[in-house]
């Protein structure tokens, strides 16, 4: 909103001495400004939805197949959770605020973001509610939230259209369907050039498994929401490169100047994502359920889509791909050995990746603090190869 006001009334604001607020036009100045905003949102706010969701019941009830991880985890009992809807709340209203709304990327972005949060506060209602609606009906009496098939086949269906949408929007650049590789020094940079419907397969799997891949990673104190802010810091300063034609040809990145609002979008998440920790840290006074989760997941997927990033993303976002390969690998090899040994084996103690730690012997506090360590370190690489190129 602010850059458009300056655009239409600029002129008018400097005849008047407040050519100053020409800064909201710069999109350096915007990110930071973003990283605050959402940040100061959430903190203010946190209290009072906090104490929302208490008074009307709206606590975690962990559930494990193994008893002695529900005894680890029974003081996590009650705690308020769906505080997603906090950190989306916040990234929607400074992006708002802050971000070129004339942007076609940050339009797709807010649609992404709003769907997936519909979908994981869906789940969570239903998961939070699901006693009382068995008084309704006894057939759900034991569901817990949406099936894995309901989540999976609508996020698949929103990637597919989001996908669809981009590529077909960028069709006339000449970065358009490129799928870049980093590392590399050759002054155009080396890339795949991958058709339409590769391209949008590719982008449909990158959202649906990165928004699922957050999500199994919410559930220790603190785990989820500081490892999305080392990856959307990363994302903020990749955007600004890339949006600015003059560095992008300097530090021999594709441009792409319409892609650079996806850093406003990225500091939001990372200024949300750092409020809610204030919240979240051990012990955490808050979740942010499915709400937040299945959002943050696809919405930085989505970043890393457009600024044509996604395989240094995903190597930022490796502690979610940890996780999420953990609970595949665990998944595949119990039902493989069942068939082969006439029993269901495991290769870890248990999935996802964190709780097999837990179940080493470590703390939580252990758990999430080294989780966060290699995050660090994958993001300081990721930067790294801006100059390794």
């Amino acid at each position: 909103m602010f850059p458009e006001l300056y655009a239409r009334f600029g002129p008018s604001l400097e005849a008047h001495g407040f050519g100053f607020l020409r800064v909201f036009s710069f999109v350096t100045f915007q990110s930071a400004f973003a990283v605050l905003l959402s940040f100061l949102i959430v903190v203010l706010l946190g209290k009072p939805v906090i104490g929302w969701l208490r008074a009307r019941k709206i606590g975690d009830n962990p559930d494990f197949d193994q008893a002695d991880m529900n005894a680890i985890m029974a003081d996590k009992r009650g705690t308020p959770t769906m505080g997603g809807l906090l950190i989306v709340g916040a990234i929607l209203l400074t992006t708002l605020l802050v971000a070129d709304l004339r942007n076609y990327y940050v339009w797709l972005a807010i649609v992404c973001v709003s769907l997936l949060a519909l979908l994981g506060a869906t789940d969570d209602w239903i998961k939070l509610n699901r006693h009382r609606l068995a008084a309704k009906n006894k057939e759900t009496a034991s569901r817990q939230g949406l099936s894995g098939r309901e989540k999976l086949v609508a996020q698949i269906i929103l990637g597919l259209v989001i996908s669809w949408l981009t590529y077909d929007y960028g069709q006339e650049l000449p970065q358009n369907a490129r799928l870049y590789f980093p590392f590399f020094k050759e002054e155009s940079g080396v890339w795949l050039r991958l058709p339409a419907i590769a391209y949008v397969l590719f982008s449909t799997f990158l959202i649906t498994g990165f928004s699922n891949a957050v999500n199994l990673s919410d559930g220790l104190d603190g785990l989820a929401s500081g490892c999305t802010a080392l990856a959307a810091f990363v994302l903020m300063i990749f955007g600004i490169i890339i949006g600015d034609e003059q560095l992008a040809k300097i530090l021999l990145y594709p441009d792409l100047p319409a892609g650079s609002q996806l850093a406003v979008m990225a500091g939001a998440i990372g200024g949300a994502s750092l409020g809610f920790l204030w919240f979240n840290c051990n012990p955490a006074r808050v979740f942010m359920g499915d709400t937040g989760s299945l959002a943050l997941g696809g919405l930085l997927a989505y970043i890393a889509i457009v600024i044509r990033q996604e395989i240094l993303f995903t190597l930022v976002g490796a502690v979610f791909v940890a996780e999420a390969l953990s609970v595949i690998i665990q998944v595949s090899y119990f039902k493989l050995s069942r068939k082969l040994y006439g029993e269901g084996r495991r290769i870890f103690r248990m999935s996802p990746l964190h709780h097999h730690f837990q179940k080493c012997g470590w703390s939580e506090t252990q758990v999430v603090v080294r989780f966060w360590l290699i995050g660090a370190m994958l993001a300081a690489f990721a930067l790294a190869t801006i100059r390794l190129r």
